[in-house]
């Protein structure tokens, strides 16, 4: 910092640091690499510029960020940041679908494990005594979930069927 050790910047550019050094407040000489790779895909003329036109109380924010996003675009020089964001949605999506399949499961199988009362009710065709039967009525309000094994198939075909975007995909 100004003067004596000079900033990790400074220091990479070959050149004195001044008291006012812009970097050394943010690039300290411990941390030579920070610098560096913000060097690398900014350049020191641009991220000097960028530190400039923000308040002080600013500052740190924007050179985490800057790293960040150097770091980033080290590893994914296309995508950068956007890259490893939309590759954590995917894995939220993929894990959320699969939260939803294993709910489904368990009420599946609390629902097979619930016992079933049937009640007769009469026929609302009464015309013929000879054919006439008793229906029934399931008494458990979960009628249409009781034939399923599994209802992973029911859930799969819901989610093939409709999309975040409420289109319908086949």
């Amino acid at each position: 910092m100004g003067g004596n050790s000079p900033c990790a910047s400074c220091k990479l550019l070959r050149r004195r640091c001044a008291k006012d050094c812009i970097f050394a407040p943010y690039f300290p000489s411990d941390d030579p690499h920070k610098f560096a790779i913000v060097h690398k895909v900014f350049g020191a003329s641009n991220v000097s510029k960028m530190l400039q036109e923000l308040p002080i109380h600013q500052r740190a924010d924007a050179v985490s960020s800057l790293v960040y996003e150097a770091n980033a675009r080290v590893r994914d020089p296309v995508y950068g940041c956007v890259g490893a964001i939309s590759y954590l949605q995917n894995q939220v999506s993929q894990l959320q679908m699969q939260l939803a399949v294993a709910q489904a499961e368990i009420l599946c199988i609390q629902m097979q494990n619930e016992p079933v009362v049937m009640m007769p009710t009469p026929q609302m065709d009464d015309l013929d005594d000879a054919k006439s039967s008793s229906s029934f009525v399931f008494q458990n309000n979960h009628p249409q979930y009781l034939n399923f094994a599994s209802s992973s198939n029911v859930i799969h075909d819901s989610l093939k069927r409709e999309s975040i975007f409420g289109d319908i995909i086949s």
